[in-house]
């Protein structure tokens, strides 16, 4: 048991949401964590917040729409990641590949030949170079003229075909909405990728280890996407990293723990961080993933609202055998959850008034 805590409150102290550690800014946290997992972009931006000191629903947007430090895109396990924009290229030249032989079926599925896949990306970038960025809806209108449906899927995949491709990549929002931009307008190439081929594996193998310690080359390969074999050889390629030496903070480090979370997903077996028991709890099913109560790494409830001026609910687990005593609603993880949800709300109401 003391073996299992250490290395969840490691695991929590890498992460950035335990043990004291928070970061100083959006670039921050990305540099430590190297990817907030963001297909609900809400979400992610809590993710980034979680992780830093007095964080601002502006700045996590400068971060994203005017300094172009973090971009969002289709990386690991072709699930959109918020990750630095110094590591987008190397990151495409890496999966993009993979991705799009992936996806290669599913086009067929919905009728997209060789022929439709190509016109569309001339649809997409001159639409993007003339007008500049553009929202979802805006290109599914633009490929309805060379027959793509309105409605339905087809065109998302052409979307994020084209983004795989290195054509195109997430730009900033606009009324809510993400847009889309031309990858070399947004983020000039300064030469060739940093890493490629085996290089790249181990470079990911490295942050990996960096960002979510104590881990092995299964969890590498989880969270990856890479074949298991590419995945085995690049853990191997790269030496472990040394525990942060820092001493733990006296009391419970609490933290409101976003939907879809990265610390939630990024490891093959999910014990040390959710008791077993409590499982279903976090992980209902239909693909949801819920936010999550942390006391020093450990799940100990979830919460829900925060947004659009909603309160923040807490609905704290049974206490069992697995759940220590520091897990408890004791005094001082009480204090911690009324900080965290006072936190939230204040980003939250603060990225709803940004939006509207």
């Amino acid at each position: 048991m003391e073996r299992r805590t250490t290395d969840r409150l490691l695991r929590a102290r890498a992460q950035a949401i335990g043990g004291g550690v928070r970061e100083e800014s959006a670039a921050a946290v990305l540099d430590r964590v190297f990817a907030v997992q963001a297909q609900d972009l809400p979400a992610a931006e809590l993710g980034l917040r979680v992780r830093a000191h007095g964080l601002t629903a502006p700045a996590v947007r400068r971060a994203t729409d005017t300094e172009r430090t973090a971009v969002r895109g289709w990386f690991m396990r072709g699930t959109l990641h918020l990750v630095p924009a110094a590591d987008v290229r190397w990151l495409l030249a890496l999966f993009g590949p993979v991705h799009l032989a992936l996806a290669a079926r599913r086009l067929r599925e919905l009728e997209l030949d060789d022929a439709v896949c190509a016109r569309s990306e001339r649809i997409i970038t001159e639409a993007i170079a003339a007008e500049g960025p553009l929202t979802r809806a805006q290109l599914t209108d633009r490929l309805t003229t060379i027959g793509v449906p309105p409605k339905g899927q087809a065109a998302f995949h052409l979307i994020r075909r084209a983004a795989l491709a290195g054509l195109i990549c997430h730009g900033p929002q606009r009324g809510g909405d993400a847009t889309f931009v031309l990858l070399d307008d947004w983020l000039p190439a300064a030469g060739p990728p940093s890493f490629t081929g085996a290089a790249a594996e181990r470079e990911l193998a490295r942050r990996y280890r960096l960002a979510h310690g104590p881990s092995d080359a299964e969890d590498f390969a989880h969270w990856s996407g890479l074949r298991t074999t590419a995945a085995r050889r690049a853990w191997a390629a790269v030496p472990d990293t040394p525990a942060d030496p820092r001493d733990e903070p006296a009391g419970p480090d609490v933290r409101l723990l976003p939907a879809y979370d990265d610390y939630l997903v990024a490891y093959r077996n999910r014990d040390l961080s959710v008791p077993a028991e409590h499982a279903r709890r976090v992980w209902p099913g239909g693909g949801q993933i819920r936010p999550t109560v942390l006391v020093d790494g450990l799940a100990v409830g979830t919460w829900s609202g925060g947004r659009r001026g909603t309160p923040v609910t807490v609905d704290l687990f049974p206490a069992t055998a697995t759940a220590t005593a520091t897990a408890t609603a004791t005094g001082e993880v009480a204090e911690g959850i009324a900080r965290e949800s006072a936190d939230v709300e204040r980003f939250s109401d603060a990225s709803h008034k940004r939006s509207t």
